[in-house]
């Protein structure tokens, strides 16, 4: 039985981040990224141009007019997106996200199948909690995989802040759905929001008209979390922060973000056996000779904005903050 997945994402200055990504969840079982980008310095469209030249992706420029909001735009544009229309699961996802699968070989296929047998029926959307991940006291950017360069991250319970709570969610592209959020697919006809299965990360069945963009009371985290590298290095963050939100553009990301998002509570590598299957694609995405200049390229261009950001007055406070709440 088909079961081809389909990422659509939305990207502006991700070029360093951007392969280890598409590598990691092609391991897992993702067949194509649909990847929209807007207003980029650092070469990430150049990037996913060059993605759907070998086949893995469908670059879209995202035009944005002034104020407007590049997530939202891309919802509405995905749906219509041919690689979105014949896959039979769809999930947004944002380059910072990393789904951890616990069971089974660890891939959206056994995810799927443990889920489904524990449900005791077939499922339309599974969704996993964010479990955040912070700065791990690192300084500088540096061209090494996220994966590997962060691994103190929140507690498994209870969770940090209220951001904490997020999900994402794997839902089956079988005609329920009418619209994509950020966090869940969304316009089931009214009235039958009871014909829909909705699964948390343990097989446990919600309803779904009560599905926001959080984590449920008592939800089950048994086949895994998604692990959110939002926050990256005091450097990382920095270019995060000059860049701006793709979502709540109106709202800096500051002192309040970073408190909230850099969590530095306890080890977690329990990532790293599905990073490791994943370091030959990644690998191979690098060895292509486009591909591998330009991501060398975008870390150049993430190194002199560091610098330049650094000689700014006006964030000269701000980074000496950062520095005093680094975990």
């Amino acid at each position: 039985m088909s079961q081809t997945i389909t990422v659509f994402t939305t990207m502006k200055n991700e070029g360093p981040y951007m392969l280890e990504w598409v590598a990691f969840h092609q391991a897992l079982g993702v067949d194509h990224f649909v990847i929209f980008t807007n207003d980029c310095d650092d070469g990430t469209d150049e990037m996913a141009c060059r993605l759907q030249q070998l086949g893995l992706a469908t670059h879209v420029p995202n035009e944005v007019k002034e104020g407007g909001n590049p997530q939202h735009q891309m919802l509405r544009r995905a749906r219509h997106q041919p690689k979105v229309k014949e896959a039979d699961w769809l999930m947004c996802l944002d380059v910072d996200e990393f789904w951890n699968i616990r069971c089974g070989d660890h891939s959206f296929g056994a995810l799927i199948s443990e889920v489904e047998q524990r449900a005791g029926q077939p499922v339309d959307a599974i969704s996993f909690a964010w479990k955040l991940f912070g700065s791990s006291g690192n300084i500088s950017f540096e061209d090494k995989p996220v994966t590997e360069a962060f691994s103190m991250a929140d507690q498994e319970f209870p969770h940090h802040s209220g951001r904490a709570y997020g999900l994402k969610t794997l839902f089956r592209n079988n005609g329920k759905f009418t619209r994509f959020g950020p966090h869940r697919p969304k316009g089931i006809e009214e009235g039958k929001e009871d014909q829909i299965a909705w699964s948390d990360a343990g097989g446990n069945l919600f309803p779904a008209a009560d599905v926001g963009w959080r984590a449920w009371r008592g939800f089950d985290h048994k086949f895994g979390r998604l692990h959110h590298y939002s926050v990256r290095s005091l450097d990382g963050f920095l270019i995060k922060r000059d860049r701006g939100r793709t979502n709540h553009i109106r709202v800096d990301q500051g002192q309040s973000y970073w408190l909230d998002m850099n969590v530095n509570k306890e080890t977690d590598q329990s990532i790293l056996s599905a990073a490791q299957r994943s370091s030959d694609l990644l690998a191979e995405l690098k060895d292509d000779a486009e591909l591998g200049q330009l991501h060398s390229k975008a870390c150049g261009w993430h190194r002199a904005r560091v610098s330049e950001i650094k000689l700014r007055p006006d964030w000269v406070e701000f980074r000496a903050w950062l520095a005093d709440n680094l975990v």
